[in-house]
């Protein structure tokens, strides 16, 4: 029968995202995991993200011609083989040795875009050597030699866009965190940062972003020749507002829920953003995505595309890049399954429709 098989090779114990987050529960420190798995403090915008997800019903059509699922889809003048990306996470040498390295293997073995953090724990000149397609994701530093500094060595190295996080105007409290003390391990260091702001690597955690983000500033990252995403929006007239400034994406985030707790889940912001936008440029979102059905239903939703994260993460701390790679193949192998089964053969055939009013 045509679709999704199992690997007869995989491992038993771990067929689902989920089941991969609570193994590396198992193999993580306790101040990493805090970091990776917690949010802002009640952590209700994080349990939220997925609750919006569970609150949404799919209306599959029937007697449709799916014994070919065509997942691929076409984001700011690429083809893309399914609307997945991987969403930048921050410190990923805390979770594996490689680090961002085994993530960024894993997308380029998949042709998926890897989006790479400021805050990443692996210089982007190793990640950019991978050579698969990638995106630079952008806290711009208060300094503004360090600022275009960091801007400019990501353009030089061929990053495809970059993404301006805007919802870091400060520090969201993430009570896990402190609970447990949490610190950068010895040995992790954040060398982008380091290298634009001339600072020894262990001082980069002190090196200042910007105090007050202004809409000037997404007008002065266009200047750079790429295009740029504004990641954090939630609010439709921030969208309408990111378009008139320039930007040529919009991703809909709540930053994981670590920033500003109680605030909406992203898949519940997502239509009036679709609807403000008015298809100018494509919609993104981040956020709660565990399931192949979770990337439909955003997809009917509006989005062009979901971002992972913490899955991601969770395959890179239980097996490194085979890990990633598992992770990402069992969501592609969800996201055919459910298109099949709700009667999509293309992303083009996924609509409203799909959802329960």
């Amino acid at each position: 029968m045509a679709g999704f098989q199992p690997d007869p090779n995989a491992d038993r114990t771990l067929v689902t995202v989920a089941d991969y987050e609570r193994a590396a529960a198992d193999r993580l420190p306790a101040g990493p995991l805090a970091y990776y798995a917690g949010g802002a403090m009640d952590e209700r915008t994080l349990a939220d993200n997925l609750a919006a997800f569970r609150r949404r019903r799919i209306v599959p059509r029937m007697m449709r011609d799916v014994s070919t699922v065509d997942m691929s889809t076409t984001i700011l003048g690429r083809r893309w083989p399914l609307p997945l990306w991987v969403a930048p996470t921050a410190l990923q040498r805390m979770a594996h040795p490689d680090g961002e390295l085994a993530t960024a293997r894993a997308a380029a073995a998949r042709r998926l875009t890897f989006g790479l953090s400021s805050s990443a724990s692996t210089d982007m000149a190793d990640i950019a050597a991978i050579g698969g397609p990638r995106w630079y994701q952008v806290y711009l530093l208060a300094d503004p030699g360090a600022r275009r500094a960091m801007v400019e060595r990501a353009v030089d190295l061929g990053y495809d866009a970059l993404v301006l996080t805007v919802d870091l105007q400060r520090l969201g409290r993430r009570e896990r965190d402190i609970r447990v003390g949490f610190t950068i391990p010895p040995g992790v260091f954040l060398p982008n940062i380091a290298r634009a702001a001339g600072v020894a690597p262990q001082d980069a955690p002190q090196v200042p972003f910007i105090a007050s983000l202004q809409w000037e500033h997404l007008e002065w990252l266009t200047t750079f020749n790429l295009p740029v995403l504004i990641k954090g929006v939630l609010h439709p007239d921030d969208a309408r507002l990111a378009i008139d400034h320039g930007a040529a994406g919009i991703v809909v985030s709540n930053h994981g829920g670590r920033q500003l707790d109680g605030t909406i889940a992203s898949l519940d912001a997502l239509p009036a953003i679709v609807e403000a936008v008015a298809g100018r440029v494509p919609v993104l979102l981040d956020g709660g995505v565990r399931r192949g059905s979770d990337i439909l239903v955003a997809l009917a939703l509006g989005a062009a595309a979901v971002g992972v994260g913490r899955p991601a993460l969770w395959g890179l701390a239980v097996d490194g890049e085979p890990g990633v790679g598992r992770v990402l193949d069992l969501l592609t192998g969800e996201l055919d399954l459910a298109m099949a089964l709700s009667g999509s053969a293309n992303v083009a055939a996924i609509g409203p429709g799909l959802i329960a009013p």
